[in-house]
């Protein structure tokens, strides 16, 4: 078992001998859930660690995604300098400002960020800012629905869909200072409502995604399209896509054995999110480098976006809508959730 410390020092080696020579350098920066566990916790075998590098360049490269590191997976994410250009920027953003919050520096060559971390958790629980990054996660609901076109395939128009309406829980983890997690969002935002007494909004939130009656051996029925799909994406993909490493050897203990894990446990519902967005990005692989192969599973991924209720271009297009409809009481929950919140700071 690796501890996140292990893990850590791995990432950090990385960093140095790779990262810090490249062109522009700036920075490096723990992203995701290993600057919130404990030193001395075990690292999940279905989580891998982020890392954010920091360059002095106006187009950064793409990223690299998950990749193996001495019996750790790292994923490696690249953001332009400007981004951190001042505390005010980072704090009205909802990605940025949790792990800036907290003390997740690797390298930091001229100090600036070690300044500008100290800013921003001085800023962080204070409500203006906790409101402003609350609306910024409600304008990229609004923003990435507007990327759902009849002339797009399926595949591309339910990932237009999902990610948008997956994006209203992370209205609501920034609300309780939560970190606006990716694969697990529904289990994290399910504990933030079960904390602050507003259960009531849970099954809305899943209704939006379409599986709030999804039982579990549906649930299991879809894994194992899923894993088909996936073994012959991840066996043949050749064009390059923002998210080719997570379709791959290195991305199954998270994308089909952590969804497995949740399924197991209970968390069937909330493991479709995932479900679904690992299925649409092998459709993509396989529609671009082998659509004759394709067709194999396109039964079961009909199947499965039939049961959510968005197997066509007119139904995503009315969900997206009710999506956007759900936004002003999905915000009336996050001032809720500030106004009854003892970390947030009122001085």
């Amino acid at each position: 078992m690796t501890t996140v410390k292990q893990a850590k020092a791995v990432a950090r080696r990385w960093v140095i001998d790779e990262a810090a020579n490249m062109a522009g350098f700036s920075g490096a920066l723990f992203a995701g859930s290993a600057i919130r566990l404990p030193d001395d916790a075990t690292l999940p075998p279905t989580s891998d660690v982020d890392l954010t590098i920091v360059l002095d360049t106006a187009q950064p490269p793409d990223k690299i995604g998950k990749f193996p590191c001495r019996g750790v997976v790292l994923d490696v994410s690249y953001m332009a300098a400007d981004a951190f250009r001042s505390p005010e920027a980072v704090l009205g953003d909802y990605h940025l400002a949790g792990g800036m919050a907290l003390p997740g520096i690797i390298l930091d060559p001229t100090g600036t960020l070690a300044s500008l971390q100290r800013e921003v958790a001085d800023q962080f629980a204070r409500p203006n800012w906790v409101r402003r990054r609350c609306e910024h996660a409600r304008d990229r609901v609004l923003a990435g629905l507007e990327h759902i076109r009849e002339d797009a395939p399926l595949h591309q128009n339910v990932l237009a869909w999902l990610f948008p309406t997956g994006v209203t829980t992370h209205v609501l983890l920034v609300a309780g200072l939560r970190s606006p997690t990716i694969r697990t969002r529904y289990l994290a935002v399910r504990d933030v409502l079960a904390d602050y007494g507003q259960m009531d909004a849970y099954e809305p939130l899943l209704e939006l995604l379409g599986c709030a009656g999804m039982r579990q051996p549906r649930a299991a029925h879809h894994l194992v399209a899923l894993t088909g799909a996936f073994n012959a994406a991840s066996a043949i993909g050749n064009t390059a896509f923002p998210f080719s490493s997570d379709i791959s050897e290195t991305g199954r203990s998270i994308a089909i054995d952590g969804t497995r894990d949740l399924i197991e446990r209970g968390d069937h519902r909330e493991a479709i999110f995932w479900l679904v967005a690992t299925y649409s990005r092998c459709q993509a692989i396989l529609d671009r480098d082998a659509p004759a192969r394709r067709e194999r599973f396109d039964e079961g991924y009909h199947e499965l976006l039939g049961d959510l209720g968005v197997a066509s271009f007119g139904a995503l297009s009315s969900r997206a809508e009710e999506t956007r409809d759900a936004l002003p009481w999905i915000m009336d929950v996050a001032e809720a959730i500030i106004a009854a919140n003892p970390a947030i700071d009122t001085s």
